[in-house]
């Protein structure tokens, strides 16, 4: 019999020791939690609004229509022959996901300082708990991108989902692991350093234009595509186009330079996420 069990115990809360002490299975014990601040997030996020979870779907529509008019119809950059709102939609959808993410979660520390001052969990659950919220939005807006993607097609539009649209969960996962590694890793630095909270909208606009969001990597001259390829969306987009719309460039090499950065950039989060929670009251 272990000494756990000898004296009856259910849990032992031990400190964090080492750079990398994040305990998977806390979380796990922790999932009822998890699935609380779910529901407090998608709930509240318009609770008090007349269009309620409309507003789920009212945003990507209007941000496809704005790059229609101003992308597609007045600055006319090409989209390798997709309709515009296929196109940018495809694109803003699965930035929405990944920029929700990263903005929601790079305030872990500074908005739950009081929670966090009060009691006992994984502190990862809160920014867990973030991108599980933003995956049940991502899931409205796809249904509203599938509806206009059946449409394009009964409408006769040179449109065709390729077989590998099944690697769509593991867009997904990377998209999630990014958006929580950056996250985490701003919301680590913001702790000390609070010029980050006024930097993180202006970085993420910057990181959208540098994604092909409103232009596609086919236009980018080949010669310098590498550099593109240096920035984990690009690949993400552009192969879940290529998956979708059967347009867009899907190079394994690119995507393999993607899942690397992912992985370390969210080994890099979880470290400095595991270091700064055991002093960030003191600095809070």
């Amino acid at each position: 019999m272990s000494f756990k069990q000898a004296n009856g115990w259910t849990a032992i809360i031990q400190p964090s020791r080492g750079w990398f002490d994040v305990k998977i299975s806390d979380l796990w014990s922790y999932r009822d939690l998890i699935l609380l601040f779910v529901r407090r997030d998608f709930v509240a996020n318009y609770k008090q609004t007349v269009l309620g979870p409309l507003w789920f779907i009212l945003q990507p529509l209007f941000s496809t229509l704005v790059f229609t008019v101003v992308f597609g119809n007045i600055a006319k950059i090409p989209t390798d022959g997709v309709p515009h709102v296929l196109f940018y939609m495809s694109g803003i959808v699965m930035w929405n996901y990944f920029a929700d993410c990263l903005t929601k979660t790079s305030n872990t520390f500074v908005n739950n300082a009081a929670i966090f001052g009060k009691v006992y969990f994984p502190r990862l659950a809160v920014p867990v708990s973030v991108v599980l919220t933003n995956l049940l939005t991502f899931m409205i807006q796809f249904c509203l991108l599938a509806f206009f993607l059946v449409y394009f097609s009964v409408r006769g539009a040179d449109v065709r989902m390729h077989p590998l649209i099944g690697m769509l969960p593991l867009l997904l996962a990377q998209m999630a692991a990014l958006g929580l590694g950056v996250g985490i890793l701003v919301s680590s630095l913001t702790t000390r350093y609070r010029d980050l909270t006024f930097v993180m909208g202006f970085g993420v606009q910057l990181w959208m234009y540098a994604t092909p969001i409103v232009y596609p990597l086919s236009q980018i001259p080949e010669r310098w595509r590498w550099v593109s390829a240096l920035n984990p969306m690009t690949a993400v987009v552009e192969t879940f186009r290529y998956m979708l719309l059967g347009t867009g460039t899907f190079l394994p090499a690119y995507y393999a330079v993607s899942v690397t950065m992912t992985c370390v950039l969210l080994v890099i989060g979880l470290c400095m996420f595991s270091r700064v929670e055991k002093t960030f009251m003191d600095t809070i």
